[in-house]
């Protein structure tokens, strides 16, 4: 699966880009018909809730996953929203069974 991640107002350092990676891989272990995948990471201003943002797009054979989360920290927020995904991709593949 082709994942692109994208930061949108900083720099994310390898390590991130790394860790969001082996993240994107092992939920590649999921679903077989991932066709790509879209990170976004942002830094937001609200900081009550954690101001690190992270979006993920999975496309998959003719639909779009999609989940979005917000915590302290970008390890956090990607965790969450693989977690999502990850009860997505269960409630995808009851569909089109």
């Amino acid at each position: 699966m082709k994942v692109q991640i994208q930061s949108v107002k900083f720099d994310a350092d390898k390590k991130l880009v790394d860790f969001t990676q082996a993240k994107m891989d092992k939920l590649d272990r999921f679903v077989d018909a991932a066709l790509s995948a879209q990170v976004n990471l942002k830094i937001d201003k609200d900081d009550m809730q954690g101001n690190k943002v992270a979006v993920i797009k999975l496309t998959v054979s003719g639909d779009e996953l999609v989940a979005e989360r917000r915590c302290k920290t970008f390890e956090e927020a990607i965790d969450q929203a693989i977690d999502a995904l990850k009860k997505q991709i269960e409630k995808y593949k009851e569909k089109h069974r």
